[in-house]
């Protein structure tokens, strides 16, 4: 289940990369997740608002978005291209991103979740109510709850989300989904969900994103903003 630092075939970085982006996003925990279970060394910067809206960021990425990925002279940007690249690249062969056709799809599939359920369900219920992001958090409850039922039954059989084993798909999905209650999203309901957001917190190298604050009660489904 889990991958060891020492596995012959992890290619080693000669210099360290560099991760820019927040401590608090899901985004860029993701990436940071798949660095350490790698046992990749890496410098971290902090890349607020502010910065991204840096002159000399948006060379890096025009977009201005985070996390955004140095390798000497390769720059990467977006998560899920991040985790596909780290794989390829110092992962070659490994579970994290199945070769076969069929097993390389499923991975895929669960990236285009992580990028649209996820992103504008739990994530964004999560920055709406944090930082008042703009979004309409009950249409983002409401897509929620349809994901988190989706996945209680894909999970009820299935240990992870795209193969037997941990890949890169369930890193994509992980972070937002096990910070879903401090948009008001409720997880209680989902047991499966639930084991599995513990097994991918039991994988070597995992650290947790830091918690935020807890709104007072979810947000139902069905409730529209004033």
């Amino acid at each position: 289940m889990g991958f060891s630092a020492s596995e012959a075939h992890i290619m080693r970085t000669p210099a360290p990369l560099i991760l820019h982006g927040t401590k608090l996003s899901g985004h860029t925990h993701r990436v940071e997740l798949l660095l350490r279970m790698l046992a990749l060394p890496f410098e971290f910067v902090n890349a607020p608002a502010d910065v991204r809206a840096s002159a000399a960021f948006r060379i890096l990425n025009p977009l201005g978005q985070i996390p955004l990925l140095q390798d000497g002279a390769v720059t990467v940007a977006d998560s899920n291209a991040i985790l596909v690249y780290l794989a390829k690249r110092y992962a070659p062969g490994s579970n994290w991103l199945p070769d076969d056709a069929a097993g390389a799809a499923a991975v895929q599939r669960w990236l285009s979740v992580a990028a649209g359920e996820v992103r504008f369900g739990p994530a964004l219920a999560r920055a709406a109510t944090l930082w008042q992001a703009p979004g309409d958090r009950a249409q983002a409850s409401a897509l929620s709850t349809r994901l988190l039922t989706f996945m209680e039954a894909h999970l009820a059989a299935r240990d992870f989300l795209a193969a037997p084993h941990a890949t890169i798909a369930d890193l994509a999905c992980y972070s937002y989904l096990a910070h879903a209650p401090e948009g008001g999203v409720a997880i209680a309901p989902y047991p499966a969900l639930q084991a599995w957001l513990a097994r991918v917190a039991a994988l070597p190298g995992f650290v947790a994103m830091p918690a935020s604050p807890l709104p007072a009660a979810p947000l139902p489904a069905s409730a529209r903003p004033s």
